[in-house]
Formats: C-alpha cells, structure tokens, sequence
C-alpha cells in the first residue's frame, strides 16, 4: 500500500497550520491533539476539501496536490467517516450500503459486500432507517457505506466523539478491525487518549497546527514535555502484555507485562490473549518502601528514569522503568523532594486504575481491585 506524503500549509486570520509529514501506508495512525490544534484542517487537506491548501499532497506516485495540479476529492479513492453518520434518512441501512456498492461497482477491490457486513455486524441493521438505529449502529452503517465505495485511504474525523462511554465500547471493536480486514491505511483523528491506546499503531500528535511529536503510541504516551497535548488530567502510559491466568470467583485477570503482572477487573479473553493497558499518571502513587496493609494490590518495583518538575503547579510528571517497559506517575513537587527522588532511585509504584485495551471491553475504564 502506498504512503501518503504531505507536506501543506492553510493561513487563516487567527491560525495556521503548517505540516510536513509522511503518513505510512498500513495500520492506523492517530492524529491526535487538543480541540482547535488542526486535526480535521488537515485531514480536509487530505481530503481535497480545503482550497486555502498550499504545498503538496502524494499518495505514492500520484500527485494528488502540488504546483498547479489539484487534484478533485472524488478521484482520490479517499473515504471520509465524520462525527455524524450523514445516513440517507429515507433509505434502510440496506440502502445505504446497496447506494455505495452500486456506484463503486467498477473500483476493484479485494473484499465484497458480504465482507463489508460480516466485519462489521451489519445483517441484523438492514431493515431499520437511521431513525431506529442506536448512534452507535449508524456510525457502523456509515463506515460499512464508506468502505463498500471502495476507498484507498480511510479518514475518520472523530467518528466517536457524539457517543457515550457505553456506545464508543460497542464500536470501538468494530474500528480496530478495518485497518487489517480491509488492507487500508487509516488516519484517525482524535483528541482522546483512551481510543489512540485501544486503535492505533502510531501518533502524529499536533499543537497550534504544527506537529510536535511522531513514533509509536507508547513511545510518545512516555514523554513527558507533551503534558499540554495531552492533557495533564489523562495523561499517562500503554504497557503491552497478555492475559496470564483468570479468577472466575474474584472476577479477576492476571496480566503478565514482561517481568512483572497486574491484576485487573475481569478480562473476557482466554490465556495467552495479547492486551493494552492504560494507566493514567495520576493513579500512579509512589513509595521509598514496600507498603503493607493497603487495599491497593498491584505494588510494582520501580526505577526513576527521569523528573519533571512544574515550576508554576504543585505537581511534578516522573517515569519509571519497570524491566522494560515504562510508566508516568504525577504526583507533587513536595512528595518528590520527601521521598528523596532522583534520577536512578529505586521505588514502588502503586497503580490504582487501569484502562483496557480494545480486545477486552467489559467495560469502558474500570479501577483496579481494592
């Protein structure tokens, strides 16, 4: 599959957005960033929707922008998921799809529509308009029309942001699946961490339209100069594990993280099933000791790689090393100067919360036992 390569400027009165950057052809890539930062700008860059557009768009060896040469959105082979599902009201979910399958009937492709519906779980929606259907199923109906056109590139604008906790679980399963079901490069915009860990390959993450960080979506989870991009409040990090052993009376799951375990809330996967974890930094607590008597039951070994402190708050960002993998912890300023913090100390983090990964949804965020 071909990359996408942009590299684009849009000047508004009160903003401009500046990118350069190439987008890998497979996988998912979130665009990520706070409200107003240039995320959807780009993406209608992209598109072919934004004629303030300067510079140049390729997907692979085609120029969709550049010099003279602008290329019409309808000849891009891009699809584009918005916030609302944008659903022919007067048609069935069944018209919907049959509506996009007939005018892309001469795009080749290696999927079908019966691979559309069965990825996608859209056989029992058929008769229903969008009227009866839950936000969370007309978005799946959306995706399934945008899919049976035939796109090259998929672009999702926030496809979750209108559903509640409850809905964005239903989904969210359905989403991870398109990149691989579909052999389609995907970018997704958001600025909300729990569906970047749960989706995504890797991040572009964006502020004030210019990009501040690319790479993995642990590697930029762990750094601790994006506070402001990711919002101080969700900020924190992903390990990567699988389900070692369950406890069907406690209703409790064993997750093995390479050289140290978590307990969690029950996970419904068997043993040897790969997870994400997300842990937020400020459910992390820290101790010099190993404590006892708590209700807090996952106490990690730690080391200190780095702090830094936040001159104008109370606060301070740190991360650990846990044997290979990283965690943030925020705590405050005094507590680090109490416990004697330094680059290099050894500690005990206590994880309170924990996020699940999009294989395991029982629930959208659950705490970690008492």
């Amino acid at each position: 599959m071909a990359d996408l390569s942009v590299d684009v400027r849009v000047q508004y009165p009160e903003f401009e957005l500046s990118v350069a950057q190439v987008f890998p052809g497979s996988g998912i890539t979130a665009l990520f960033g706070p409200s107003g930062c240039g995320k959807s700008t780009l993406l209608r860059v992209i598109a072919g929707f934004e004629r303030r557009a300067s510079g140049r768009v390729h997907f692979g060896e085609e120029v969709w922008q550049g010099g003279r040469r602008r290329l019409a959105p309808h000849l891009r082979g891009v699809g584009y998921v918005f916030q609302d599902a944008r659903l022919f009201p007067h048609l069935s979910a069944r018209g919907n799809l049959d509506y996009a399958h007939k005018r892309a009937a001469d795009v080749p492709a290696h999927y079908g529509f019966d691979d559309v519906v069965d990825i996608l779980d859209l056989a029992p929606l058929f008769d229903r308009r969008a009227a009866q259907l839950s936000g969370g199923e007309r978005q799946r109906v959306a995706i399934g029309r945008t899919m049976l056109a035939r796109p090259r590139l998929l672009l999702m604008d926030e496809p979750l942001a209108a559903l509640d906790t409850r809905r964005k679980a239903e989904i969210l399963p359905y989403v991870s699946r398109l990149a691989t079901a579909f052999d389609i490069p995907i970018i997704y915009v958001t600025h909300a961490l729990e569906e970047v860990t749960q989706l995504c390959d890797r991040i572009v993450a964006l502020s004030a339209g210019q990009i501040v960080a690319t790479g993995g979506v642990a590697e930029v989870l762990e750094r601790l100069d994006l506070a402001d991009v990711q919002g101080r409040f969700e900020a924190g990090s992903m390990l990567r594990g699988h389900v070692a052993a369950q406890d069907t009376a406690l209703h409790l799951t064993r997750v093995e993280l390479g050289g140290f375990a978590l307990e969690v809330p029950e996970i419904g996967l068997t043993p040897g099933a790969e997870v994400r974890l997300r842990v937020r930094a400020r459910d992390v607590s820290l101790a010099r000791s190993r404590p006892e008597g708590l209700s807090i039951r996952n106490i990690l070994d730690a080391r200190v790689l780095s702090i830094s402190e936040e001159p104008d708050t109370a606060h301070a960002e740190l991360l650990l090393d846990l044997g290979g993998q990283n965690l943030r912890a925020r705590i405050t300023r005094a507590a680090v100067r109490e416990l004697g913090l330094v680059q290099g100390a050894q500690t005990f983090a206590l994880v309170k919360s924990v996020s699940f990964d999009r294989q395991a949804w029982p629930r959208a965020d659950a705490v970690a036992p008492p």
